[in-house]
């Protein structure tokens, strides 16, 4: 396993939440013995545990950087029984020899108060299964604050989409020479199977690219599980994509091309890039779901952006 999906497993249940949210504390909702009896009462509550664990993220930056970056590549997956918090612990204690004492013991409490939450979330979720269709705060997955490397260049000059010659989901060759040519404006969305605000997200893509299509252009999505052309992972993204009735094109590539490093760099989910016909990059890229209404306007502008110069 390749130190990227590593990561992207790192990310797969750290759901942001704007930091106004943060060090919020759950509210005593429901009934007599504290638990939530509505939809509405669970929903606060849930968005008040993901702030908590957001906030416990968001502290000792660098010490947890260190955590995600000593994740032993031989480790089970995320998928293997193991909540978030479960995850942290056994990296934790895998790279002990890495930490003080001290550092050793708060990364312990801290992960095991990660555990307790992702345990309540679970439950909440059991009981209110709405609860994880529509993500909470932005829309995102991230390590903790200050890690997201995907922001272009500000002096002006224009990034260029990294090139890669990958296939599709269905084995199809597909080089992003011609890819970004043929179309006036390209939407590359990166995602991953476990992400709940990317596979909330992927009804509205489909539709954006049914939208696009009038216009001459096109999405694409990016599952970095299926970098490599894992087959397993290749099935389960196609499975996630045919529940939420996604049919536009989603391409992979090698993790060690100059596409796949530049994925390395990504660590917010979902991400989404706008491309321009001569492979360029337009604007900022947007982090979080466009199901939330700030992402989806910013988007947009950028689209809108790129077609208006094709036909100028």
């Amino acid at each position: 396993m390749n130190a990227k999906k590593i990561i992207t497993l790192l990310l797969a249940a750290v759901l942001v939440l704007s930091l106004a949210a943060c060090g919020t504390k759950p509210a005593e909702n429901g009934g007599g013995d504290g638990e939530p009896q509505t939809l509405e009462e669970a929903r606060t509550l849930y968005d008040q545990l993901v702030a908590q664990e957001n906030a416990i993220q968001t502290e000792n930056t660098e010490l947890w950087e260190k955590v995600f970056l000593s994740a032993d590549k031989g480790m089970a997956m995320m998928e293997d029984g193991k909540n978030y918090g479960e995850f942290l612990l056994s990296t934790i204690e895998a790279a002990k020899e890495q930490f003080t004492d001290e550092e050793y013991e708060l990364l312990k409490e801290k992960a095991t108060e990660i555990k307790n939450i992702e345990d309540r979330l679970a439950a909440l979720e059991e009981k209110f299964p709405s609860l994880s269709e529509t993500p909470a705060g932005d829309g995102s997955m991230s390590v903790p604050a200050g890690s997201d490397k995907t922001t272009p260049p500000d002096d002006g000059s224009m990034q260029k989409f990294p090139a890669f010659e990958g296939k599709d989901l269905d084995g199809n060759t597909v080089k992003s020479s011609e890819l970004f040519a043929k179309n006036a404006v390209t939407v590359v969305n990166f995602w991953f199977t476990t992400c709940n605000p990317c596979v909330g997200e992927l009804s509205e893509l489909d539709a954006l690219n049914k939208e696009l299509a009038e216009k001459g252009g096109a999405l694409i999505g990016v599952n970095t599980f299926t970098l490599d052309g894992d087959e397993t992972t290749i099935s389960e993204a196609k499975d996630v994509l045919a529940k939420k009735g996604a049919t536009y094109q989603n391409v992979y590539f090698a993790s060690d091309g100059e596409a796949g490093k530049f994925t390395t760099n990504i660590f917010a989910y979902p991400t989404t890039y706008v491309v321009d016909r001569n492979g360029n990059i337009v604007g900022d890229p947007i982090v979080g779901a466009i199901t939330e209404k700030k992402q989806a306007e910013a988007l947009q502008a950028q689209i809108d952006k790129a077609l208006s110069a094709d036909r100028g």
